[in-house]
């Protein structure tokens, strides 16, 4: 049941990436420009300097914990779509703290605003898992719903009652923020409080008795009930660990990146971690390096567009490819688990 990092399933996503490339080579030659020096040229725009380094991994962090927010609730059977909602709710629970809770010394008002986003982000998740769990609502349906609701909340509090007055809606300025990296780049301590929550899920996932009951109930409930374990409960807990991770990244996004929260700031980033999650297949040994080969193309593409004339768009041309080639085989294991189903039936 332990998935352990191999080299095969490192090799499974390289080859989508390097397929992807490829075709987006072919399609540079059609518009008439040269791949290498168009790729170099992407290379040079997401590594070249601290600001482009910098804006690179910046963009890495948020991604990062978005996929892996995404790829706990898979485990245990869910389709959690609403990451980008928790990542709006943690960061305005963490926008709020940071700005009235100045009573605080800056240490412990930086963790009570992650403490704070973590807890809201996770019961909003609540709701959602237990629809699914005592209800059999679809998650999906309810965690869309909810993003929007998420959004609607936000706007109306920056625009309202946390608003800073100013012509774009955003709150006031918060009264700590993370240590910068990389001057002038948005690259801060978040990055590495990024990697230690991973480090921390992946050892919970594969080490502990929590992850293995997430993977049972993931695989098969009926077999975890079987086997004592509790599947609504449990998967409940993943549903919540979900959103708390969706709420730290929000956490550093406003005290790290902007210093306030700003109105749809998290736009995108919960559907980049989940296709990054997908592209994964939800392997959390594998989903960093694709959260950093997608925060890459992001960096450099602009960069791409002013050296060669190849349009920024062609980005997402890839990205799509490489969801394409990556989904192949994921729909091949799907109908043989469907035939294998079927004749476990009979």
């Amino acid at each position: 049941m332990k998935k352990k990092f191999d080299v095969k399933s490192v090799l499974n996503v390289l080859l989508p990436l390097v397929l992807a490339l490829a075709v987006g080579a072919i399609i540079i030659l059609f518009i008439g420009e040269n791949p290498i020096e168009a790729y170099a040229a992407l290379i040079e725009g997401a590594f070249k300097g601290k600001l482009r380094l910098g804006t690179t991994l910046a963009g890495f962090t948020p991604l990062l914990l978005t996929s892996l927010a995404f790829i706990v609730a898979a485990k245990a059977g869910a389709f959690n779509v609403g990451v980008e909602g928790e990542v709006l709710l943690g960061g305005i629970v963490a926008a709020y703290i940071g700005i009235n809770w100045t009573f605080l010394p800056a240490p412990l008002l930086i963790i009570a605003c992650f403490l704070g986003a973590m807890i809201v982000a996770a019961l909003w998740a609540f709701i959602p898992a237990a629809l699914k769990a005592y209800y059999d609502v679809s998650e999906v349906c309810v965690t869309i719903l909810m993003n929007s609701v998420a959004l609607y909340i936000t706007n109306y509090l920056v625009s309202g009652p946390m608003s800073a007055g100013t012509t774009i809606a955003e709150s006031k300025p918060v009264a700590v923020t993370l240590p910068k990296l990389m001057m002038p780049s948005a690259l801060n301590a978040g990055i590495f409080i990024a990697i230690v929550v991973t480090i921390v899920m992946i050892f919970i996932l594969q080490k502990t008795s929590l992850g293995t009951k997430i993977r049972l109930v993931g695989t098969n409930p009926a077999n975890a009930e079987y086997a004592g374990i509790n599947p609504k409960h449990t998967f409940i807990k993943a549903m919540m660990i979900s959103g708390a991770l969706g709420g730290i990244a929000g956490t550093i996004e406003v005290l790290g990146v902007h210093g306030a929260f700003l109105n749809n700031f998290a736009s995108g980033l919960g559907n980049n971690g989940m296709l990054a999650a997908l592209i994964a297949k939800c392997n959390v040994f594998t989903a960093p390096i694709i959260s950093f080969f997608i925060a890459m193309l992001n960096s450099g593409a602009m960069r791409m567009q002013q050296a060669t004339n190849v349009p920024k768009s062609l980005i997402d041309t890839i990205t799509a490819v490489f969801i394409i080639f990556a989904c192949m085989e994921l729909i091949g294991n799907l109908k043989k688990r469907a035939a294998k189903k079927a004749e476990e039936k009979k």
